[in-house]
């Protein structure tokens, strides 16, 4: 019986061993086949790590990448490193200051506008202006000069006379140097008007207050007219003048009148009024003031046309057959 079952055990030994050889093989060739796809989703560059398998007395070898720990580890880092900064950093600071400071500004410049606008608004009465009004005049060619002339501009009107012996040759001097001002101010923009009305249109013809005005600025628009016209243009600026009565041709005289310019805005309303005590530069300042008020409207009222040319003009195209 011992003698039958030898060769039975030799024979199942044989067949173990060549059976190991074949299975460690295809164990081999099977492990690195199935993580083959592994590598894929990290570069070729980077370093890899080999882990030995024991399964069963059996050794096998695969690679692996540790990319996505280390690109995990960086990004925990810079999360710790954000959250050691707190949600604000220096730029989100200076952002804010700047903003802060910005809005401070807006809303101080637009309360003086606001301000501007509400005593512009003061000034006008009830259907009418209370200062300024409809004139009839003529200016130094003699062709007629209405208050329609001095719309469209901001004009800047002073009432005195030729033969004034100190106060209107002081004002035109003033008058003279704000005109440079605004002119350089708004580079040259046709946007300012300066107008001086005489209160003694016996005396101050045409040719008198061409030759006087001269003498100050080359720019300032002299007018002139019977006494009814000129005094109905003093009525509706509220200027007062006389002159005194019973006067003989040739005879020399004084005109009282009111000193002051009248500040009319484009559309003839009045807006402002400058006296004696007003300096060129601090005249300048609130002539300005105004002026780019107005260019501001004007900005806002044409940009808020646009949205709606266009939205039209898409509706057309839309409409249109393609």
């Amino acid at each position: 019986m011992a003698s039958t079952m030898r060769p039975l055990v030799q024979m199942v030994g044989r067949a173990s061993r060549s059976t190991v050889p074949s299975l460690e093989r295809s164990t081999l060739r099977s492990i690195p086949s199935q993580n083959a796809f592994l590598p894929l989703r990290t570069k070729p560059a980077q370093p890899a790590y080999t882990q030995t398998l024991r399964h069963n007395g059996l050794s096998s070898q695969r690679s692996f990448s540790t990319t996505t720990l280390r690109a995990r580890a960086r990004t925990m880092g810079q999360l710790k490193a954000r959250n050691s900064t707190g949600p604000f950093s220096w730029k989100s600071a200076l952002l804010f200051v700047i903003t802060g400071a910005g809005m401070i500004v807006y809303f101080r410049v637009e309360k003086e506008r606001l301000a501007r606008k509400r005593i512009a608004e003061m000034s006008k009465g009830v259907g009418r202006p209370k200062v300024g009004g409809p004139f009839v005049l003529k200016d130094l060619d003699g062709k007629q000069f209405t208050d329609e002339d001095l719309k469209g501009k901001y004009s800047f009107v002073y009432f005195g006379f030729t033969h004034c012996p100190d106060i209107c040759p002081d004002e035109l001097d003033k008058m003279a140097e704000i005109i440079d001002k605004v002119k350089e101010a708004t580079k040259g923009e046709n946007i300012f008007l300066p107008v001086f009305v005489t209160c003694d249109p016996a005396r101050d013809t045409p040719e008198v207050l061409r030759s006087y005005l001269q003498e100050f600025h080359g720019d300032i628009i002299g007018l002139t007219g019977t006494y009814e016209q000129v005094k109905n243009m003093c009525k509706q600026y509220r200027v007062y003048f006389s002159t005194p009565q019973n006067v003989n041709p040739g005879e020399d005289y004084l005109v009282d009148h009111s000193i002051y310019f009248y500040l009319m805005d484009p559309e003839g309303d009045f807006v402002e009024c400058i006296g004696r005590q007003d300096t060129p530069d601090s005249a300048t300042k609130v002539i300005m003031e105004h002026i780019n008020d107005w260019k501001r409207e004007e900005l806002i009222s044409t940009w808020s046309h646009i949205p709606i040319s266009l939205s039209s003009q898409l509706t057309i195209y839309s409409t249109q057959p393609v």
